[in-house]
């Protein structure tokens, strides 16, 4: 209470303002209006001004991944057909046991590749379970704790389910939805898609193997043989000038001898630069998963701790755990936390 200049009082008066916690139903006294405050008793996140993003492109979005899922399946069975027919007469012809053997390893990675493509595709990437909220006798101390509401599925949301607006619902350990595939990467198909990955870059690096294999033996032959085996000399003892030019050689003379060049050369030649090109792609993305998994993260908890303090425990138990490896070996695993530790002491 202050006295004014005019001989009054001046009264100042705090306000405490009430809200409804949705974790529990409790009435919470706070000091004053909060957009977002935290529940003492459950510990649930409440926000009073959601932010709802437009959801007009909703179908969009669907027929988009549609569309890519369709392409890429059709990419797949293209890599897998036009190998078998431009390669496998090829290998056949140089011995019955050659076109066996790859005959069998085309089978056993175009069936990895396939399967593991269609569950990542098809399964639920993982639901979050149903948990009860709203009331107070039924909602435990802590029992809530930095849950958050989902708007649009209108139920609890954990730290790590976060709300896909493609795929219109919650996703628990979301890593981050992939067009390629139709779906969502989550807990509970994350293992398939690391799989399917590991799949992809094989079967794509032995596709551009047995491409190159192949062309050696249909190509026709070049021409000034003699410069060309003066020229692999001399980059067998190092130059690299050499390697230039031996490259350019074998270029310009094929691009010379195109006419002479079959279908079947021309489907070997892109299957090779296509399957190349993928693995490349391919394999960036798979380390990245694993490095993440690594770090105990999935790609959207590592975007929403950049900036941060937060650091997760480097280890391979991380992998380990991820893959369903037995504890037994985890026990023998150090950190890169505790080396860290170690170092510094």
């Amino acid at each position: 209470m202050e006295e004014s200049s005019q001989g009054s009082f001046v009264t100042t008066i705090n306000e405490d303002y009430e809200a409804i916690c949705w974790g529990c139903g409790l009435n919470l006294v706070l000091p004053s209006y909060a957009p977002v405050f935290k529940c003492g008793w459950c510990g649930a996140i409440t926000n009073q001004n959601p932010v709802r993003p437009e959801t007009k492109s909703f179908g969009l979005r669907r027929f988009r991944d549609r569309c890519f899922v369709v392409i890429l399946a059709v990419f797949m069975l293209f890599v897998i057909c036009g190998g078998i027919w431009a390669a496998y007469p090829v290998l056949f012809s140089i011995s019955l046991a050659c076109g066996i053997f790859h005959s069998v390893t085309t089978a056993c990675l175009a069936i990895s590749t396939l399967s593991t493509f269609i569950l990542v595709a098809f399964k639920c990437a993982g639901k979050p379970k149903n948990i009860l909220y709203g009331t107070h006798p039924g909602v435990g101390n802590g029992a809530l704790n930095n849950y958050t509401f989902c708007n649009y599925c209108s139920k609890p949301k954990s730290p790590r389910t976060h709300h896909c607006r493609t795929c219109g619902m919650c996703v628990l350990d979301m890593d981050h939805h992939c067009p390629f595939i139709g779906n969502c990467v989550g807990a509970g198909n994350h293992k398939h898609f690391i799989a399917f990955l590991i799949s992809a870059v094989t079967s794509t690096i032995y596709a551009a193997v047995m491409c190159v294999y192949s062309l050696i033996h249909i190509l026709p032959p070049m021409e000034n043989g003699a410069a060309y085996a003066s020229d692999v000399a001399h980059v067998a003892h190092g130059n690299s000038l050499s390697i230039l030019r031996v490259v350019k050689n074998i270029f310009l003379t094929y691009i010379a001898n195109a006419v002479f060049i079959s279908v079947r050369s021309l489907v070997l030649v892109y299957l090779f630069v296509a399957s190349v090109s993928v693995a490349v792609g391919l394999s960036v993305l798979l380390w990245q998963q694993l490095s993440y998994i690594y770090e105990g993260k999935t790609y959207l908890s590592h975007l929403s701790s950049q900036g941060t303090e937060e650091d997760g425990e480097k280890s391979c138990r991380n992998l380990l755990t991820f893959f369903g490896c037995p504890h037994s070996i985890e026990r023998h695993l150090p950190t890169i936390r505790n080396l860290r530790k170690r170092h510094k002491t």
